[in-house]
């Protein structure tokens, strides 16, 4: 049998394993159209590569993925974030989770999980062809031939793991042969605010901020980054990819509400500036912020609110008061378009999952042909759950395409 997996990243090398292991007789090949192989997985997390996340409830893990909940839900059954660390614990690859449920390798180095990878691939056997660029698939009567810009392939079975297009153009050749794609717009990135001068404060965190899109309910919480072009952090990159449709169609401009405080409610706040007052009255508000948020944040807030640095707490009037609880909990900024999460592009479409059965990963369109990655319409927030996705579709995509029998001869 002949497999070929068009597509040298994450979820093709996965896929690759996954189907050579259930297989060892297939002959399995990887495409990658780049001269490199997992370049994403190189500059992942800073380069750092965050492998998954240890949410180990397939429930709760699957509630991180704006697109694909469901479909992962079925999908982490069978291959989940304690799979993944089995898996790489048992490859030698040691690892370390931080306070926010984040797993890296404990080498803090991307290259740790290529070595591992590649390590794998020729222990296997695995054939690696880079600068391949596909132009087309097209079903034959013993399986797909695979048309590159200089070269032919002929295989049984195709696993598709191109990963995330940013236009329409690069998923054409899959639309030809029957497949419903979802128009893709970009996921997790930073929001630009050219007219906000909090852009001074560049380089603070809040470390609990809550924002949403002003007139939408969804919410991103987390740190929250200020930069010299506008707002990052998880917060702010959170609500891009729970808001990635809704915000592409506003062309990525809109204005955010922020509550600087997380779950602060009006009322709790009121209270506790009620008591600040009783007990410390008499000190100047500039020299007292009794709210976990950097100094220069909360000096930025009171000019902001024309509150002048020089007034006690006890001097402070009610419309100023009102003004000042507002901000915090509600503080408005207009945002002019958007910048890509450094150089992690991902997208919210692709292959539409309805088109795909989760039990395989194998088209419904296409039979012979398998996704895995984020071709299909699936995309997570930050902290390892856009390649715990890439993970558990390689390796489903690839032990389908393995264990399917063979077109005959």
């Amino acid at each position: 049998m002949k497999i070929i997996v068009i597509g040298g990243g994450a979820a093709g090398f996965f896929a690759a394993i996954s189907a050579k292991e259930h297989n060892p007789e297939a002959e399995v090949t990887i495409l990658e159209k780049t001269s490199k192989f997992l370049g994403k997985v190189k500059i992942s997390g800073g380069g750092r590569c965050n492998v998954t996340n240890a949410t180990f409830n397939s429930r709760l893990l699957s509630e991180n993925y704006p697109r694909g909940e469901k479909f992962l839900r079925k999908a982490f059954e069978v291959f989940n974030a304690s799979s993944m660390v089995e898996w790489l614990e048992t490859r030698g690859v040691a690892l370390k989770t931080y306070h926010d449920n984040c797993i890296f390798p404990l080498s803090n180095d991307s290259q740790t999980i290529i070595d591992c990878f590649m390590s794998e691939a020729q222990r296997l056997h695995i054939n690696l062809h880079c600068s391949q660029s596909v132009e087309e698939i097209k079903p034959t009567a013993k399986g797909f031939r695979i048309h590159c810009r200089d070269t032919e392939y002929d295989a049984d079975r195709v696993i598709v793991t191109t990963g995330g297009q940013p236009k329409m153009s690069g998923l054409h050749w899959l639309a030809d042969i029957g497949h419903e794609i979802i128009p893709p717009v970009p996921s997790l990135f930073t929001f630009n605010m050219p007219q906000e001068p909090i852009r001074d404060l560049m380089g603070i965190v809040v470390e609990k901020a809550r924002v949403r899109i002003e007139g939408q309910k969804l919410l991103g919480q987390g740190p929250l980054l200020v930069t010299h072009w506008g707002m990052s952090g998880p917060a702010i990159l959170q609500l891009s990819a729970w808001g990635a449709r809704i915000l592409a169609e506003k062309e990525y401009r809109c204005a955010i509400l922020v509550n600087w405080l997380d779950e602060t409610k009006e009322e709790e706040l009121r209270a506790q500036i009620t008591q600040v007052i009783k007990e410390h009255g008499a000190k100047m508000m500039a020299n007292l912020n009794p709210f976990a948020m950097p100094n220069r944040l909360w000096v930025y807030l009171l000019e902001k609110n024309e509150i002048k640095t020089s007034l006690r707490w006890n001097e402070l009037g009610g419309k100023a008061l009102n003004k000042l609880i507002n901000t915090l909990i509600n503080d408005r900024y207009v945002v002019q378009g958007k910048t890509t999460f450094k150089e992690e592009f991902v997208t919210a479409g692709g292959v539409d999952l309805q088109d795909i059965s989760v039990q395989t990963m194998e088209s419904k369109k296409c039979p012979g042909l398998f996704f895995a990655g984020e071709v299909m319409d699936i995309d997570g927030i930050t902290g390892g759950f856009n390649f715990q996705a890439a993970w558990t579709t390689g390796f489903i995509a690839g032990k389908s395409a393995a264990s399917s029998p063979a077109s005959p001869e």
